[in-house]
């Protein structure tokens, strides 16, 4: 997102300082129109939450740059609305762990490096795999394959190259897989660790290349042609080697 500027300072200005600025809750998106990048400016009526999703986006695309500062007030006008649904969507980033506030300047998007990544692989390993393996043992094969047109829309995904299409694709797959637990809680947790494994790495790539995508897709058909057929083998092998490098 490189049309925000990094330098304004307005963090530390309390919202009463923002004449035009209104609750979240109430305010109204501008008409809608579309970005350079092609992006949708906010339209719905929960601002705070489209917006949430619109910085989400711009992490895992690197519009978000690690170690770059934005300011809420740059941001808000890129997206048609006020400072105030961009600061409250950016703090709740900020106890998410994407980003790190700036007093007076803004807000700093975290740089993160491969031992990050690979600490978070060993997380999801840790919760998710020994879940997958339970449920490969308790799970119909019929429930399984009610959830191959998820595996298959990652495999379309992977296809376009677009790591954001991906993103979103792979993490609705395995959350179809993980609420066959029937544990809330699960879900919400390795969603919010898949999440974060998804940010782009400081000094790396904006992007996995497609056949990275491509192979990553695979193994989710292969993973559900393996719970459907019952070979326990095969699954504890393939879920293994997927978060061994999870994106």
């Amino acid at each position: 997102m490189q049309g925000a500027r990094s330098a304004r300072t307005e963090e530390a200005r309390p919202a009463a300082r923002e004449p035009n600025a209104r609750p979240a809750h109430r305010e109204e998106a501008r008409p809608a129109v579309r970005s350079e990048a092609g992006r949708p400016v906010v339209q719905r009526a929960s601002v705070r939450g489209q917006i949430l999703d619109a910085l989400r986006t711009a992490l895992v695309s690197g519009e978000l740059a690690p170690g770059e500062v934005y300011s809420a007030p740059a941001l808000g006008e890129r997206f048609g609305v006020s400072a105030t649904p961009v600061r409250e969507a950016m703090q709740q980033l900020a106890l998410e762990g994407a980003v790190e506030v700036v007093p007076n300047r803004g807000f700093r998007v975290i740089e993160r490096g491969t031992r990050d990544l690979a600490e978070l692989a060993e997380i999801r390993g840790l919760i998710e795999v020994p879940v997958m393996l339970r449920l490969a043992r308790t799970v119909p094969a019929a429930r399984w394959a009610e959830l191959r047109p998820l595996a298959e829309a990652t495999v379309r995904a992977a296809s376009s190259g677009c790591r954001v299409t991906y993103a979103e694709s792979d993490r609705s797959f395995h959350r179809a897989v993980l609420a066959l637990a029937g544990n809330a809680q699960l879900v919400r947790i390795a969603d919010d660790l898949h999440r974060r494994a998804q940010w782009p790495l400081v000094g790396g790539p904006v992007s996995r290349g497609r056949a990275d995508l491509v192979a990553d897709a695979a193994e989710h058909t292969a993973l559900l042609d393996a719970l459907i057929a019952e070979d326990l083998t095969v699954v504890q092998a393939l879920v293994r080697e997927h978060f061994t490098g999870a994106p």
